[in-house]
């Protein structure tokens, strides 16, 4: 039973704690995971979770579905964060594990906070414990486990991935809290205009718990008025949340910098300017944005329009001189060229070609009639002999032996019909070296 200091210290916790559902039957979101039938919600209901990461966007209901399980299970349950806690409090949170399994049978649960934020040696200490089913443990993340986490505990569990709360859900949420007498403001006379509730699930993204804080700011700062009303306007709601929450991890990042990469590759303008805006506005530094353009404009367009280097290159020369945020012109402007400019991969084919046979070793000498000659003495040696300069012929062009006599994955660079490697081919045909052209 709650003794009345509890009850104080309950009722004073912040809205969004709260509200925190008690069962499954109050959960918001996530029914692709504990919908009716569904295996993490059949699991729960009879009391037969075993170990499991929950990982997914802050606000979702990780740490709210970790509380509704400690609410119904019979087993004991014990909740460390991984910022705090270190390898003592686990061996102690086992030690009384193994106690209780030993005199009365009785399973324990280990919920761990920011799991990802466990070294591998403090991971490794519950290792044995969790393939002896002492403990079942539940880790808790905003981080992808399989980047940020040791494989030896990720192979261990159960993955669940939660969603980022869809708004129909944190509109449940938060009108939940207007009608509960209890833990809400069902007890009160709180009108909050369309446009308000609108305003705060829009800029949530996705976001219950800050979704609830905004309300219960908004609610708090609002004066009564003179029939004891509250009244929440959509000024009101702008000033308790004014801008939409970005929530950015490592696996996000790259989850957001590929889809910016694929942008460029796939000659949409505006998608990548979509990318470049949202990791600006996550404060990614946009050196990292901007090296990905250069590398994009040799492995995406190359030859068939040789401009898109330099406009990504005086990108980052702006960028290094002006700074941001005058630099995202210089920037955009370069990422359009990417986008726009005809395609070709033949650059990156080359020279990862060309790469692959120096990887396999076995080189020759130098042919003679390509060696240094700069020096006295060379032309004793033979070195030089044979050489055609190639100014002395018509066209500035004569066939003649460069590559390597061990480099056999030739032709390397073989152009596209793409915009300037178009002409590249003719003019290759042109000298008479149309085979290599059209391997």
């Amino acid at each position: 039973m709650e003794d009345l200091f509890s009850a104080a210290a309950r009722s004073q916790a912040p809205l969004a704690d709260r509200m925190r559902p008690r069962a499954l039957d109050e959960f918001v979101g996530q029914a692709h995971i504990v919908g009716p039938g569904r295996l993490l919600r059949r699991a729960i209901e009879a009391d037969r979770l075993t170990s499991s990461i929950f990982w997914g966007p802050p606000g979702c209901g990780k740490t709210t579905l970790a509380s509704i399980i400690a609410e119904t299970t019979r087993a004991a349950f014990v909740k460390l964060n991984a910022v705090t806690s270190g390898v003592g409090d686990v061996r102690e949170v086992l030690k009384g594990a193994e106690e209780r399994l030993k005199l009365y049978g009785q399973s324990t649960y280990l919920l761990l906070d920011e799991c990802h934020r466990w070294s591998k040696a403090q991971s490794d200490s519950i290792l044995p414990a969790i393939e002896r089913g002492v403990i079942r443990f539940i880790g808790s993340t905003t981080e992808n486990p399989m980047i940020a986490m040791t494989p030896a505990i990720v192979s261990r569990c159960r993955l669940f991935h939660f969603e980022r709360l869809s708004p129909e859900d944190v509109r449940r949420a938060l009108l939940a809290a207007l009608d509960d007498p209890a833990r809400g403001y069902g007890g009160q006379d709180v009108r909050v205009d369309a446009a308000a509730l609108d305003h705060i699930v829009g800029v949530a993204n996705g976001d219950a718990r800050s979704a609830l804080n905004a309300l219960e700011l908004a609610v708090l700062t609002t004066p009564m008025e003179a029939d004891g009303s509250i009244h929440v306007t959509l000024a009101v709601a702008e000033e308790s949340i004014q801008s939409r929450v970005m929530q950015m991890d490592e696996s996000l990042f790259y989850d957001m910098l590929s889809a910016f990469c694929k942008s460029l590759r796939g000659s949409d303008s505006d998608a990548a300017l979509a990318w470049f805006a949202r990791m600006n506005h996550a404060g990614v530094d946009p050196r990292v944005i901007v090296r990905r353009v250069i590398a994009h404009a040799s492995e995406d367009v190359g030859m068939a329009n040789p401009m898109a280097m330099l406009q990504a290159v005086a990108a980052m020369d702006a960028l290094e001189h002006i700074g941001m945020p005058e630099a995202k012109l210089p920037i955009a402007q370069a990422m359009i060229a990417v986008c726009e400019s005809p395609k070709s991969n033949a650059v990156s084919a080359a020279i990862e070609a060309a790469m692959a046979d120096a990887g396999r070793g076995g080189y020759e000498p130098v042919p003679v009639h390509l060696r240094d000659t700069h020096y006295k003495g060379a032309a004793r040696l033979g070195y030089g002999e044979g050489y055609k300069y190639p100014h002395d012929f018509p066209g500035h062009y004569v066939a003649e032996r460069y590559a390597p006599v061990e480099a056999q994955g030739m032709p390397y660079y073989v152009p596209s019909e793409q915009g300037f490697e178009r002409e590249i081919r003719e003019l290759r045909k042109s000298r008479g070296i149309e085979d290599r052209a059209d391997v």
